[in-house]
């Protein structure tokens, strides 16, 4: 049955018997952690969603940037891991790198530039992930799958966010390509995860959704 927009509101829920067990995470952070942690991003998305339905707004990630969207998952966990594990806290340095930190490791728990911790990504993309500067960073993404705002010119069908993959893996420098730019280029600096980095990545995966572990063919977000 097509989802309308009342029921798209209410995010997929998780998929119990997506969790790997055997994920390898550190700092004390378990597989349990994380799963709390996005177990609060669909309640807050569906609660969130559904206040603005009563009021006719649109929902969050067909109003927001997709961009804009990606980030506020990104930063949602980042602040809702800690509270699940205690081993990590969330980087107070305003832009600081790593996104999370080794609790009672720096003063004031900031940190602008350090390679302890972890640093935490939302995108749609099931791959092709990217960051500002290739480096040495324990890494982790949480993919997932929802409308976006030029969806309804597209026809693209209504659909209720879900959490599609979170992988996770330590990454060095060679793990990434720099792409620069052009001295006329505005374009911002990137650098993008290779396909040794993304081999790491996906064979330290935390979940996936029955269609991934499946091995269906998913296509990826344009």
């Amino acid at each position: 049955m097509p989802f309308t927009e009342k029921t798209a509101c209410t995010p997929l829920p998780l998929d119990p018997a997506g969790f790997n067990q055997n994920a390898v995470i550190p700092f004390g952070c378990t597989v349990k952690h994380i799963q709390s942690a996005m177990q609060e991003f669909t309640d807050f998305l569906g609660f969130l969603n559904g206040q603005m339905n009563t009021r006719k707004l649109p929902r969050l990630e067909t109003m927001l940037m997709p961009a804009n969207f990606s980030s506020i998952v990104g930063e949602f966990m980042s602040s809702t891991i800690p509270k699940h594990c205690a081993g990590l806290v969330k980087n107070r340095y305003h832009n600081g790198h790593p996104d999370l930190i080794p609790s009672k490791r720096f003063d004031g728990d900031m940190c602008q530039h350090g390679s302890d911790g972890i640093e935490i990504k939302g995108s749609r993309y099931l791959k092709a992930w990217q960051g500002h500067n290739p480096e040495d960073t324990w890494l982790m993404v949480f993919v997932f799958d929802s409308n976006r705002p030029v969806d309804e010119g597209k026809g693209v069908p209504l659909k209720p966010f879900s959490f599609r993959m979170v992988v996770g893996a330590e990454l060095t420098k060679d793990d990434w390509l720099f792409a620069g730019r052009s001295e006329t280029s505005r374009r911002t600096i990137t650098a993008s995860i290779t396909n040794s980095g993304l081999q790491k990545m996906m064979n330290n995966w935390i979940y996936k959704d029955a269609a991934l572990r499946a091995g269906a063919p998913v296509p990826v977000a344009d």
